[in-house]
């Protein structure tokens, strides 16, 4: 009787267990299934990413990419639409071709792609990515460009630094004088230009002996092209972070390298300033102060010295990197665009000859051009705007990143992606402008919507119109542009209205319009030209 109460316990605890083992397997199956279904519908109701190529295991697309990326980008949309993807690495990379595309990114969700792609080159170019462009948006990034819009790109200061400017200009005029019937690399001398009048303005000649100098040194020049090609050259490192250690193509290394030439010159050129500084509180004139303060280091100096908390303070590496931005990516995209407009000139002399006749009018040639007469050009003006649209230093300007997961053009952009805008593509799109490869500035001069490419009134920098974007769009739209503007006229208009231009014998059936891909695209072979006096008075040039 005790073994039989025994077998019906021992029989009743299994059912037990058994039942409890099946509710507790049933639970579990149960919990399963409903994350897993719930995951599934909440995924199911997000955007697909955008169509794309496809790439290979671990490296992705990066084996295809080729060396003309605005062309070969171009070439995708073609098969994939306005908005593709394609993975490098562990990145996800994702490129816009339309206007409409671009105003929902820079307008209407401006705040979420307000940052700019910080790869390692950059970070450490930019002093830890502290200048305008690159620092993340937020309130540093709001007080370093109330700082350069307010004490820097303001028109009394630009306005001030004029002579600086004029005097740069004119030292390249005698250049060319001297030079009269030999050819002349256009390039170059735009680039002397450009760099002579850029430190000028931002320390206004107070550099010492032996870094004044340098500056002149083709060495440096080469360090400045240098830094741009390293900052938009494809690093291993920033496609697989896990391997930065190993600075495998050695960037990393070079960069610094580079860095510290320009750390070293915007050093002595503080510490000079900072000795004129403590020299004129002890006793010297208010003049010798006044002039001092005529130069972009004066004013970011005063904002640098000020108190934590004011709102215009900022600490020498952002005080070094702002200084960077106009002497690394302002005098290279410069002479680049000065290089574009004569090639396009010399292969257009119609167009060329209806500028000089501006000039005769407006300036007249009994004296050299002043930057008051920039505002009564607009015909020149339209041809800087058609050379910029059909060549952009900046043919992807600079590649953004969103905060968060978003969407754009109904398709799922995750967070952290590199975003390239195509500029390149959307300046030639046969869709938005007439006759896209043809060079007219008259498509720049109508003012009410006669042409087909001005149907929302006149195409300014400013990006308003999606159709061109030359200097970017939006909040991170181009820090410099005002400077930009003024030196890019004053510099053509000063070359077309003191000499005529013509290409070499040797040359005259050579000239054409490759480029050179890079973060400024550059032409491929340079430009030569030799040039004539058209001013009446050669003591002009003197």
């Amino acid at each position: 009787m005790w073994n039989l109460n025994q077998k019906r316990g021992d029989q009743l605890v299994l059912n037990l267990s058994g039942i409890l083992t099946t509710l507790f397997l049933t639970t579990i199956l149960g919990v399963l299934w409903h994350y897993i279904f719930r995951r599934s519908s909440k995924n199911s109701r997000l955007p697909p990413p955008p169509p794309g190529p496809r790439g290979v295991p671990i490296l992705g697309y990066l084996p295809f990419l080729g060396r003309d990326l605005h062309r070969q980008f171009t070439d995708l949309a073609n098969l994939y639409g306005p908005i593709f993807n394609f993975s490098l690495g562990s990145q996800t990379c994702v490129v816009l071709s339309s206007p409409s595309l671009v105003k929902e990114m820079v307008r209407d969700k401006d705040t979420i792609f307000a940052n700019h792609v910080l790869n390692i080159s950059v970070t450490i170019s930019t002093f830890g990515g502290n200048d305008i462009a690159f620092t993340p948006y937020g309130p540093v990034w709001k007080k370093l460009r109330k700082v350069f819009a307010q004490e820097v790109m303001n028109n009394t200061v630009l306005d001030s630094l004029c002579s600086l400017r004029r005097e740069e200009v004119k030292k390249s005029l005698l250049y060319v004088y001297e030079r009269i019937g030999k050819p002349i690399d256009i390039n170059h001398l735009a680039y002397m230009t450009s760099i002579n009048s850029m430190l000028r303005m931002i320390w206004g000649g107070s550099l010492p002996g032996e870094e004044a100098a340098a500056v002149n040194d083709p060495e440096f020049r080469k360090a400045v092209a240098d830094i741009l090609f390293l900052v938009g050259k494809s690093n291993v490192s920033d496609v697989f972070p896990a391997l930065a250690w190993l600075d495998v193509q050695g960037i990393e290394r070079e960069t610094r390298r580079l860095t510290a030439l320009f750390d070293r010159m915007f050093d002595s050129a503080i510490e000079q300033r900072r000795i004129e500084m403590r020299n004129n509180k002890q006793g010297h004139s208010g003049e010798h102060c006044n002039q001092m303060r005529k130069d972009f280091l004066q004013f970011l100096l005063d904002s640098q010295e000020g108190n934590e908390d004011s709102e215009t303070s900022i600490t020498m590496a952002q005080l070094k990197a702002i200084l960077m931005d106009p002497v690394v990516g302002g005098t290279e995209s410069s002479s680049t665009t000065v290089e574009w407009v004569m090639t396009e000139l010399l292969k257009h002399p119609e167009v060329m000859k209806k500028i000089q006749e501006e000039l005769t009018q407006v300036v007249g040639l009994t004296k050299m051009v002043e930057e008051s007469h920039l505002s009564q050009l607009p015909y020149l003006y339209a041809v800087i705007k058609e050379t910029l649209r059909l060549h952009p230093p900046f043919p992807l300007l600079v590649p953004r990143t969103p905060s968060q997961t978003t969407t754009l053009g109904g398709y799922k952009v995750p967070k952290g992606a590199t975003i390239f805008i195509n500029a390149w593509a959307i300046q030639r799109d046969p869709t938005l402008w007439d006759r896209p490869l043809e060079f007219r500035p008259e498509r720049f001069l109508h003012m009410n919507g006669t042409s087909p490419d001005v149907a929302s009134g006149k195409l300014a920098y400013g990006g308003n119109n999606f159709n061109f974007i030359a200097f970017g769009s939006g909040r991170r739209i181009c820090a410099g542009l005002p400077l930009a503007e003024r030196m890019l006229t004053f510099v053509l208009a000063s070359f077309l209205h003191s000499y005529d231009w013509k290409l070499p014998d040797l040359h005259v059936e050579k000239l054409e319009l490759s480029d050179k891909f890079g973060i400024v695209t550059k032409k491929l072979y340079p430009l030569v030209a030799v040039a004539t006096p058209r001013l009446s008075d050669l003591n002009l040039y003197a």
